[in-house]
């Protein structure tokens, strides 16, 4: 399983990258305005530097329009900016019209804001690279989110389907850990329910116990000179 950062944050871009399990970063409006990004020109250099961090991976751009002619205007700008960007598409109507159109001129996609099998389906028939189901917003609906990624999973292997499962609206490690399960192919995350996958309170009790025995051991042989 691939895992992407879900931040615009570059700071935190870095701090995954360093921990050297970054594969990819995925964006939206909300993402961006959080870090003060404003002006196209400055959007547009802002995603060219997360790419530049990424130092390969996928980056998912989301586009705005919820036309077909300005989804697929705005779309072809931004895959303009670097390669490696992936344009995020809604799964509306003319979204899927326009994930078949991006599929037929070689520019990649990732379906956003689903939340059922039926959209994931629509989204594998019109050829999206990536689909997103955004499953901690399904929970708080009261639904089983990582069901729906097993759901997902089991379709797309039985009918032969390419499109990669990027698990969205992770809450917690523990969700990154049920993804994984679940058959997601990619998990996309905050940097804190990354580095929750590091603590377990017997890991820094044995730590702690090995350090102990450590220093003991180091004021023996001192002892013995």
């Amino acid at each position: 399983m691939k895992f992407f950062i879900d931040t615009a944050n570059l700071a935190q871009i870095k701090e995954a990258h360093d921990l050297g399990i970054l594969d990819g970063v995925t964006t939206n409006p909300s993402l961006m305005a959080k870090e003060g990004i404003r002006g196209e020109e400055a959007i547009n250099q802002h995603y060219l530097t997360i790419c530049e961090l990424v130092d390969g991976g996928d980056v998912s751009v989301e586009v705005i329009s919820t036309d077909l002619a300005g989804i697929i205007e705005e779309g072809k700008k931004l895959a303009a900016i670097h390669p490696n960007i992936v344009v995020k598409v809604p799964m509306i109507k003319d979204g899927v019209k326009a994930l078949k159109w991006f599929s037929d001129n070689g520019i990649r996609t990732n379906c956003t804001l689903v939340f059922s099998a039926g959209q994931a389906i629509l989204a594998a028939k019109a050829g999206a690279n990536y689909v997103s189901p955004f499953i901690g917003r399904i929970d708080d609906s009261n639904w089983d989110g990582v069901q729906l990624i097993e759901q997902i999973s089991h379709i797309y292997n039985l009918q032969g389907f390419k499109t990669e499962i990027l698990a969205a609206s992770i809450r917690s490690a523990l969700h990154i850990v049920k993804c994984a399960e679940a058959g997601a192919d990619v998990c996309t995350c905050p940097l804190e329910s990354i580095l929750g996958l590091l603590k377990h309170p017997l890991t820094d009790i044995g730590l702690a116990k090995f350090l102990d025995d450590a220093k003991k051991m180091k004021e023996v042989m001192v002892g013995a000179k």
